[in-house]
């Protein structure tokens, strides 16, 4: 199995080695599984128990003080399942394989993916906040009151971070990973979403083609500003240049280039083939990576 993953793209973290580390120990878990499937899904889950990372445990908060989870997973048969906006749920990827598996669906959002998770064995009421989180949120100088238009003219100004303010704008590390077994792909993504987003928003992450994407040339997971990934469906953008002939590294940056010419956000994207061919590419300060595995 050979398996790509990253943590995230945005600003250099900290604990970078601790980071690459934790990132080296989750594709382990990846390589040793039966397929691609719970080759990305067992990556990503390593990832979203490590407060670290902007997954699962950890989480970004939303402007309401509360942390929600999305994630996407897909196959190269164009299978796929998302799950969004999921308050306690750590293992987000396990409730969007769920959808994939268990429902007709490609998306289940709120408290029913809430209860999707339930029903198929996913813990739900866990807390996702960190000792780090929660004093982010508590040393807030202020806080937003009123109704949801009033959240979101109180966010219009926070969301995501200002460096210029003081405030961490590296909050957008999301997770994810591909994996091959030389013959089938699967990519998948998860996140805690950015911070001080509007409550209930979700970004680019669970959405097919944006935060993840997967055919019969490769997969892709993308990482960064979710809105503007969005935009731009960047990982189905990546994809295509990999159906074009174009090997994998010259594809997500060719992906990448086109992103930044058409949006002002930062985003990076990991690809692989069946082949086994890895690329990568970011245009923000830092994506932190590991490949590993043979086909």
């Amino acid at each position: 199995m050979r398996v790509i993953a990253h943590g995230g793209a945005g600003t250099p973290p900290e604990e970078s080695q601790d980071r690459q580390a934790a990132l080296e120990a989750a594709v382990d878990a990846g390589t040793g599984a039966d397929g691609p499937t719970d080759a990305v899904v067992e990556t990503v889950r390593v990832l979203e128990s490590d407060p670290r990372f902007n997954a699962g445990v950890g989480g970004a908060v939303q402007s309401d003080g509360h942390v929600r989870t999305d994630a996407g997973l897909m196959t190269d048969d164009r299978e796929a399942g998302a799950a969004c906006g999921m308050p306690g749920v750590e293992h987000a990827i396990d409730v969007a394989r769920a959808v994939k598996e268990e429902t007709p669906h490609v998306l289940v959002a709120g408290v029913h993916a809430v209860d999707l998770a339930a029903a198929v064995g996913v813990e739900t009421g866990v807390d996702l906040l960190t000792d780090r989180t929660r004093k982010r949120w508590d040393d807030l100088d202020e806080y937003p009151e009123g109704d949801q238009l009033a959240h979101a003219e109180w966010v219009t100004e926070r969301f995501g971070g200002d460096p210029d303010s003081g405030l961490d704008a590296g909050d957008h590390d999301t997770v994810g990973a591909v994996a091959t077994d030389g013959d089938r792909v699967a990519a998948a993504t998860s996140t805690g979403g950015r911070w001080l987003a509007l409550a209930g928003r979700v970004g680019d992450v669970p959405q097919v083609g944006s935060g993840f994407y997967c055919a019969p040339a490769g997969g892709a997971s993308a990482t960064g500003a979710g809105e503007d990934i969005a935009r731009t469906t960047l990982s189905r953008r990546a994809v295509d240049r990999l159906a074009d002939g174009v090997d994998a590294d010259a594809a997500a940056e060719t992906a990448i280039e086109e992103f930044g010419d058409l949006v002002a956000g930062s985003a990076g994207v990991i690809l692989l083939t069946p082949d086994g061919d890895a690329g990568a590419a970011f245009n923000s300060d830092a994506m932190q990576t590991v490949v590993a595995g043979d086909v």
